[in-house]
Formats: C-alpha cells, structure tokens, sequence
C-alpha cells in the first residue's frame, strides 16, 4: 500500500464516521429537547472550536510532525465517542422531549462535551491533515488527489455515512457513536504506518507571535486567497444555517424519518462523488476563472430552492446539483492554496483562511436556532422551521451576486496583485 493509499484509508474512515455522526449529534438531541435553541447547542459546540482553535491549530501545525498530530487527534475522537456511547446506554430508554427543557440534564450536557471535544480534535486533526497532502503527491498531481479525497469525502461522509447513521440510531441510539469510536481508532492506526518526514522544514524555530504574523503578512500579499476565505466562510454560516434547520423542517413538516432524511442527504453525496470523479476534468477544460462563478451561482440557486421542494425527492435532487458545485469549487480553491502557500508556512496560512472560512458555522447554526425561536410565535411552528431555510439561499444569492465581479478579476491573477 502507498503513502498516499494509507493517507486515503484513514481519511475514508474518519469521514465515515464524520458522516455518521452528521445525522446522529442533532438526531439524538432532537430526542432531548424540541426546543430548537437548546438543539442548536450540539452542533454549535461541535463547530466553535474553529472560531477559537483554528490559529493555534496552525501554528501546531507547523511545528510538530503533522502525521504524528492526525494520529492523535484521530485517537482523541475516538474516546470522545466512546464516552458519548456510553453515557447514551447507561441512560436507558429516554421518555418524549419537552417542548422546553430537556429530559436529562446529565445526558445533555455530556453530549454537548463529547461533540465539543471532538470538534477541537477536528480543527487540529483537519488542518494537519490538509498541509501533509502536498507532502504525499506531486504538485502537478494536487487537482487530481484532492478530486479522489472529495470523492471518497462525498461517498462515505454524506452516502454511507448518514445512512448508516440512520440504521445504528434505528437499532440503538449509542450504537453510531460506538461504531465511531471504532472507526477513529482504525485511522490512527493507517497514519500511524506513514513514513517519512512530515515536520515542516522552517528552519530555525521562532515565537509564535511573528511566526504568526509572517502568516499574516503572505495572506495580505494574497488577494485571491483572503476573497476564497470570504467568500467560503458565507458559504459556510449560510449552510450550516440551513443543515440545522433541515433536520427540524424534514421531521415536522415533511414527516421524514431518519432513514428517509438519509436518502436526502445520500442526494447530495452523488452529486459530490461526481464532482470528485471529473472535477479536475472540468476545471481543465474550461479553467479556474470560468468554473468557480458558475459553481458559485449555482450553489446559490439550489439553496434558494431548498424550501420549495415538497418532499424528499425534491430534496435529494437539489442537493445533487449544490454539492456538484459545491465541490468542484473546493477542488480549485484548497488546490490554488496548497500551490500558492509555502510549506514552512502552509499551517498558519490555512489556519488563518479556516477560521475565516469555518469560524462563521457556529454562528449560522445559532443564528438558524434564534430564528426559528424569534418566528415561532407569531408565524407558528411549521413556517418558522422554513425561515433559516429562505435566508440562507437568499443571503447566498446576494453575496454571490456581489463578488462576482472581484472573483473574475483576482482570478486573472491568482499569485497576487
């Protein structure tokens, strides 16, 4: 097996599990609470580490052997899983969700730490992870490699992943996170068996406050990277606005079961794993300039169309088309940027970009909890759950229409001004 097929494996795993755990962490709470503020909390908890971890995870990043940090990250989430299962077994069968409230303060709250610790794990194991591939491929190979990992990204963290979520939650509720457990420790295991050097060569070692204003100062030189991290980072809070409110609309108003919502979000991972598969095919022929609007601009457009759809098959096709696009313009966008950043800098610069780009989904999925709040009662249930759905693709929709132009241009000159 080569470098590269080990590095392959273990992220196959580790977004299986990504995957499962997509459906799992807001599902179980849902069986908590109905309250959609209180709901909000697990995944607010799994994706704030980005807006307070992302620079130090950099500058870790560029100190430390970068396999050695996935392995132990992999290894942490796999004991944060395993606690969550069995905190979910030891509490029994759990009786129907308050409307206010939750049913168990204990259990909550040790979600809530588990999907916490893992997003910390996540934001360290994530970045490392990204700044070794270039290590692993060559440069003229990057497209190409990041075209597979999206693939297999899309295959097992939105296909399998949250239909197989769905299956576990059906038999168990513990049962996902255990299954987790397992699967984290598996990828520890493959990165484990990479050799090589994998500690950036950046010479002799500095404090980390210039070494992270030396970040600063390459993105500043980087006009095209810093509008990517813009632009990426609405298209985060504007997503992660409409995943959390989905859950809720595709229960109450749809009548989805979990299994069913897996179909939907199956949808979407099609579309991804063909992305993946002709992705570098597509941006060849028609160029980085060409692509990116377009795929920009089509995401918008199947995220306005989101509450339109009047069931799951609606659903799934509109989230076929998003993730196509979706993923073609992170093939371009982390390809430019792994080229673009040098290596003994590569951690702090993608911290830097991720925290703009990542930094923004807890805030879209506390906004999408305090609207469905806020419209509840005056618009009743079921049209305040379609609220975040409609200002996510319309705010998508305006800030793509307003980048359009700086996009094209910086795009003419990706190195810099």
């Amino acid at each position: 097996m080569t470098q590269f097929q080990r590095f392959f494996w273990a992220s196959g795993l580790a977004n299986l599990a990504d995957g499962v755990a997509t459906l799992a962490w807001v599902w179980v709470a849902s069986l908590l609470t109905r309250d959609a503020a209180l709901i909000a909390l697990v995944p607010m908890a799994l994706r704030l580490p980005w807006a307070i971890f992302a620079i130090p995870a950099g500058l870790v990043a560029d100190k430390l052997d970068r396999r050695r940090l996935v392995v132990a990250m992999d290894a942490l989430r796999a004991v944060a899983f395993a606690l969550a299962a069995g905190a979910l077994w030891g509490a029994g069968a759990l009786p129907e969700a308050p409307a206010a409230g939750v049913v168990s303060l204990p259990l909550f709250m040790a979600l809530c730490l588990a999907a916490l610790t893992v997003g910390v794990a996540e934001v360290f194991r994530d970045n490392a992870a990204q700044t070794l591939l270039p290590a692993l491929v060559p440069d003229a190979g990057l497209e190409r490699a990041n075209g597979r990992l999206w693939t297999l990204e899309a295959v097992t963290n939105q296909m399998l992943g949250p239909a197989f979520g769905a299956f576990l939650l059906g038999s168990a509720l513990g049962l996902p996170f255990a299954i987790n457990a397992l699967a984290y420790a598996v990828a520890a295991v493959l990165m484990a068996q990479l050799s090589g050097e994998f500690r950036p060569h950046s010479g002799k070692p500095e404090p980390w406050r210039p070494a992270l204003a030396a970040a600063f100062g390459f993105l500043r030189g980087q006009p095209l990277l810093r509008l990517l991290a813009v632009i990426t980072g609405f298209w985060n809070m504007f997503f992660a606005m409409l995943s959390f409110a989905l859950i809720l609309h595709a229960q109450e108003n749809l009548r989805l079961s979990a299994q069913a919502y897996g179909f939907v979000l199956m949808g979407m991972a099609a579309g991804g794993a063909l992305a993946g598969l002709v992705g570098d095919r597509i941006i060849a022929r028609f160029g980085a300039r060409r692509v990116m609007p377009a795929a920009l601009m089509l995401s918008a457009i199947m995220m306005l169309m989101v509450p339109m759809m009047p069931n799951g098959w609606g659903l799934a096709g509109c989230f076929f088309v998003f993730e196509l696009s979706g993923i073609t313009w992170n093939i371009v966008s982390v390809s430019l940027r792994q080229r673009l950043v040098p290596d003994a800098l590569r951690g702090r610069v993608n911290s830097i970009y991720r925290l703009l780009a990542w930094g923004m989904i807890p805030l879209g999925t506390a906004l999408a909890g305090a609207m469905v709040g806020w419209a509840e009662p005056s618009l009743g249930r079921s049209v305040a759950l379609t609220v975040p759905l409609w200002l996510a693709g319309g705010g998508l929709m305006a800030v793509s229409f307003s980048v359009l132009p700086a996009l094209w241009r910086r795009l003419a000159r990706p190195s810099g001004e």
